[in-house]
């Protein structure tokens, strides 16, 4: 049987398994017998890029089928670091599962900077390795580099995160409408926003320290980011519409 290798969100660890990405997302969201129900957001990760990164003989002894020829789920080869260490150039897909293990698919994709909006403000949601919930008026990749490259006194040496939308708070964080922006405490994020507008010198304003573990994908705008300084993996995520063609379970989950 195959082995894959797994960049896990929450908790960050990197796993081995014999199972396709359907069969890992499945297992991680319901488990082995049905009983559990969670998100689970993981990468696929090229086991060739990583080898001098892990002990393979210890991987490939304990990554064996079992006695009665079922593959292994999991073996953990990794709890510390995870996203640290492995290499942007070795991830692969993105993974997103419901609660009920419904599993959606993102490619990496090309990342054009150019395309930034200006002027508008952000809602990051932070993955990994930290994971508070920022609003900030730097588009993704200033966002990114700014947290990595060490400029300011808070850094990271990488960092997982995603856009969430702000419909017309992006723009008028006091007077657009939050009539499909199913956050708690609007009052709050608008506050946090509207102090991004007048205080210049300031970029990045925390609207909730802890993640509860649970993203509501309907709230994701742009997609996905990973890297650090200037070399970012893109997932872009699809607009509705094109989510109910593209994955119809998945989007019937949601």
């Amino acid at each position: 049987m195959s082995k894959y290798i797994y960049l896990t969100c929450n908790p960050e660890a990197l796993v081995a398994s014999m199972l396709p990405p359907e069969g890992f997302g499945l297992y991680l969201s319901t488990g082995t017998k049905k009983r559990n129900k969670s998100q689970a957001i993981f990468f696929e990760v090229d086991l060739g890029k990583i080898e001098k990164l892990i002990d393979i003989d210890s991987l490939n002894k304990r990554c064996v089928a079992k006695p009665d020829g079922s593959p292994k789920s999991s073996v953990y080869l990794s709890v510390y670091k995870v996203l640290e260490t492995v290499p942007v150039a070795a991830i692969k897909s993105l993974y997103l599962t419901t609660d009920h293990g419904c599993l959606l698919e993102l490619k990496k994709a090309v990342y054009d900077k150019t395309g930034e909006p200006k002027n508008a403000l952000h809602l990051y949601q932070e993955l990994c390795p930290v994971t508070p919930l920022v609003a900030s008026d730097l588009a993704p990749s200033l966002f990114l580099k700014r947290l990595t490259d060490g400029s300011i006194p808070i850094v990271l040496p990488k960092l997982f995160f995603v856009e969430l939308k702000l419909g017309e708070l992006a723009t008028n964080p006091l007077s657009g409408s939050a009539e499909h922006l199913p956050y708690p405490n609007i009052g709050h994020l608008r506050d946090c926003l509207e102090i991004l507008k007048g205080e210049y010198e300031k970029h990045m304003k925390t609207v909730h320290r802890i993640f509860s573990g649970e993203l509501l994908y309907r709230t994701i705008d742009t997609g996905f980011y990973v890297g650090a300084k200037d070399e970012i993996a893109y997932y872009p995520y699809p607009k509705m519409a094109e989510l109910e063609n593209l994955n119809y379970n998945f989007f019937r989950a949601i």
